[in-house]
C-alpha cells in the first residue's frame, strides 16, 4: 500500500495556552485562553531541522525527544506514513511548567500540523480521532480538549475514548493569571495527591462543578462559589505555598480564583470592569497578565498573517 502524499507548502499551526481543573472541575474542566504557541512546518527531502524561539529555546531538545516531533511521528504513523525529512520552526509564547498547558498546545499543533501537511489528512485523521489521539500522547483530556476546540470545555472518557463537549464562556468574563518565575512539574504536583478523599468532599466538588457550568457560561456574579475546591488544591500546598496562599487571600477578597492546572500559575475568572484592578492585587514575585478568551482553539493559519 502506498504511503500517503504531502503538500510542498510550509503549514502554521496556533495553539493557545490552557487552564484546566477551574477549581471543582479536576480533570475535567478546561479553559481556552489568549496566549499562544505557533508552529510551522514543512515537508522536507531529509532530516530533521527544529528551530525554537522564545520559551524552552535554551533548553528544550531539537531532535526527536522534542514533544512535537514526537506528536508529529505519531499522528503521520496513524495517516499512514513519514515524510522524508522534517523543517520545524517554533514561536512558543507559553511559559513551560507553570499549569498553563504548554506540553497540551505542542501536543495538538504537532497532531494538526501533520494533518494539515497530509493530502487527504482530514479524512483520515478527523476531529474526535485527534481528541483521542492527543489524549493518549498526554494522559488525560481536560487541557487537549480546551486547547483542539476553544472555548470551555467538559472532557470525560467513556469506553476507555475520550470525549469532550465544547461551551462558550460568558463573553463578560476575563481571565488574569499570575504566572511566577518558577516552575512546579506537574508530576511532583500530582504526586502529592492522596487515593481517596472524604465523601463529604467529593460530594461538595461534584455540586460546584455543576454551579460552575452556569457560572462561567450565563452567570459570571457566581463564580466565587462556583470555583471552590476541596480535592487538590490544599494537597499540593506544599509544592506551592506561595500560589496556594495568594489564591486564598484573593478569594478572601472576593475575586475568584484557583490554581491554574497543576500550578504553580493561579488564574482568576473576573468581569471585564475588575481585571485590571485585580490584575494588580498579587504584589512582587507574580508577572500579571489580562488575557483573553480563546474560542477557536488549535488552527491552521496563513503563513503570512
Amino acid at each position: 500500500m502506498a504511503g500517503p502524499a504531502f503538500r510542498a507548502a510550509a503549514v502554521r499551526v496556533r495553539t493557545p495556552a490552557t487552564s484546566a481543573n477551574l477549581g471543582p472541575g479536576f480533570d475535567a474542566f478546561g479553559l481556552s485562553l489568549g496566549l499562544y504557541d505557533d508552529v510551522v512546518v514543512r515537508v522536507a527531502d531529509a532530516g530533521l531541522h527544529i528551530d525554537i524561539a522564545g520559551e524552552g529555546a535554551q533548553t528544550l531538545p531539537r531532535d526527536e525527544n522534542h514533544l512535537l516531533v514526537r506528536a508529529l511521528r505519531t499522528a503521520f504513523d496513524l495517516l499512514g506514513g513519514q515524510p522524508r525529512g522534517l523543517e520545524v520552526v517554533c514561536a512558543n509564547r507559553i511559559p513551560h511548567g507553570r499549569g498553563l498547558g504548554s506540553s497540551s498546545a505542542a501536543i495538538c499543533a504537532g497532531i494538526v500540523a501533520a494533518r494539515a501537511v497530509t493530502i487527504g489528512g482530514d479524512a483520515r485523521l478527523d476531529d474526535a480521532a485527534l481528541l483521542e489521539l492527543a489524549t493518549e500522547i498526554e494522559g488525560h483530556p481536560d487541557n487537549v480538549a480546551a486547547c483542539l476546540l476553544g472555548g470551555f470545555t467538559l472532557a470525560w472518557t467513556e469506553s476507555g475514548a475520550a470525549r469532550a463537549i465544547r461551551m462558550d464562556p460568558a463573553p463578560s468574563v476575563v481571565p488574569v493569571v499570575f504566572v511566577p518565575d518558577a516552575p512546579v512539574l506537574t508530576e511532583t504536583a500530582r504526586g502529592l495527591l492522596p487515593r481517596t478523599v472524604p465523601h463529604v468532599d467529593a460530594a461538595a466538588n461534584a455540586g460546584r462543578a455543576a454551579l460552575l457550568v452556569e457560572a462561567l457560561t450565563r452567570r459570571p456574579e457566581l463564580l466565587l462559589p462556583a470555583t471552590e475546591d476541596r480535592i487538590h488544591q490544599e494537597y499540593r500546598q506544599p509544592a506551592m505555598p506561595q500560589s496556594v496562599a495568594l489564591v486564598d487571600r484573593l478569594r478572601e477578597d472576593g475575586v475568584p480564583a484557583m490554581i491554574s492546572g497543576a500550578g504553580p500559575t493561579v488564574i482568576a475568572l473576573v468581569e471585564e470592569g475588575a481585571a485590571d484592578k485585580v490584575a494588580r492585587l498579587a504584589g512582587e514575585g507574580w508577572a500579571a497578565n489580562r488575557l483573553s478568551l480563546d474560542t477557536a482553539g488549535a488552527s491552521v493559519l496563513p503563513l503570512g498573517s
